[in-house]
């Protein structure tokens, strides 16, 4: 069983030169460290936890963006993206933006510090080739990180495939029950993780005692909520792909996904998160309502099923794009609210189309 969580802000400092393992809270804490630890163990690296997901790939892209050129996903999580060319290209960084797909290596990576790979991507669940994008990146001298977000550690250990840094927003499915906010970054280069920890300090971006504790808690889940969730995926894949509403279905682990064989390469088991489109973001609003179990919400991995119309916060993607996070429910229950709901929605969209009222 790991401890409680430690709520204290000061330590005692003792009366020589050296300080204690603990001094201040902003530097360390007992309940950060065991979570790293236990992080650390998935990923194969050590781990620095931080206060959310962004603030991990934050410290990481500043890390490097003094060295040379930064390559992110242009089809991955808009929020990274957003930062290095508000934050990071003004002060003279070139921001470069390549798919998730490749190709790797790519002509963008000349004279770049780091590449950033998302995989699968968010919101639109394709896969990098992970070692491709390692040697791509080292060819030039560049150090590889990897959004692990989708995949945890369970599914996919980028560390072991070439990758110099693994970030993650444990927000999402490793902490899994939607009631903290947290990210970490692994590595096994000792030099880069004490550069995250003193950025850490330094910046202030600080995880919560209680927030990591709650996320060691979730870990004892983590096996279990992944295998259902993935097969909740697998089913729900299987009815959109049948149904007459929706279009542009994207799961890495099903055998018809332009992505499997990829993902199958690389990932240990598959996600939980699938997306696909309706015909409109009014058919969205009418599928949400018409659900018992899907809730509208942003975030993935939780115990509940989601689904979040991304053109809402400017992902570059169809009005009806949603993302779906298949969550703990049992399989027969989700895909039958998951078709009558498609079902009203199909209903109501075909009487648009023909200009008669749904009775």
């Amino acid at each position: 069983m790991h401890p409680g969580p430690v709520l204290s802000s000061t330590f005692d400092l003792g009366t020589g030169d050296t300080l204690p393992t603990d001094f201040y809270g902003r530097a360390g804490n007992p309940t950060w460290r065991a979570l790293e630890s236990a992080i650390g163990d998935l990923d194969g690296g050590e781990c620095v936890l931080f206060a959310s997901g962004m603030a991990a790939i934050g410290a990481v892209l500043r890390l490097a963006a003094r060295d040379g050129a930064l390559v992110l996903p242009a089809d991955g999580y808009y929020l990274a993206r957003s930062l290095a060319h508000a934050e990071l290209a003004p002060l003279g960084v070139a921001v470069r933006e390549v798919p998730t797909a490749g190709p790797w290596p790519s002509p963008s990576l000349e004279g770049a510090a780091l590449v950033l790979v998302e995989t699968p991507s968010n919101p639109g669940l394709d896969v990098a080739d992970i070692a491709a994008a390692a040697d791509g990146a080292h060819a030039v001298g560049a150090l590889l990180a990897v959004d692990n977000t989708t995949a945890t550690p369970l599914g996919q250990r980028p560390l072991d495939l070439g990758a110099d840094l693994v970030v993650a927003s444990d927000t999402k499915a490793l902490a899994g029950h939607s009631d903290v906010v947290l990210g970490h970054v692994s590595t096994r280069d000792a030099g880069l993780a004490a550069a995250l920890r003193e950025a850490r300090s330094r910046g202030g971006a600080v995880p919560g005692p209680m927030e990591a504790w709650l996320a060691h808690r979730g870990l004892g889940t983590l096996d279990l909520r992944l295998e259902r969730q993935a097969r909740n995926a697998a089913a729900v894949t299987d009815a959109l792909l049948a149904h007459p509403a929706v279009a542009d279905v994207r799961w890495p682990g099903h055998p018809g996904d332009p992505a499997h064989a990829v993902a199958a390469r690389q990932m240990r088991r598959w996600n939980g998160v699938l997306r696909f489109t309706l015909p409109s973001e009014r058919a969205v609003g009418e599928f949400v309502a018409a659900s018992r179990l899907v809730g509208s919400a942003t975030s993935f991995g939780g115990l509940r099923s989601t689904a979040d119309r991304r053109a809402r916060w400017g992902d570059a993607v169809a009005p009806g794009l949603l993302r779906f996070s298949a969550g703990c429910e049992d399989p027969d229950d989700l895909v039958a609210d998951v078709c009558r709901a498609l079902d009203t929605t199909w209903t109501t969209h075909e009487s648009h189309l023909r200009g008669t009222p749904v009775l």
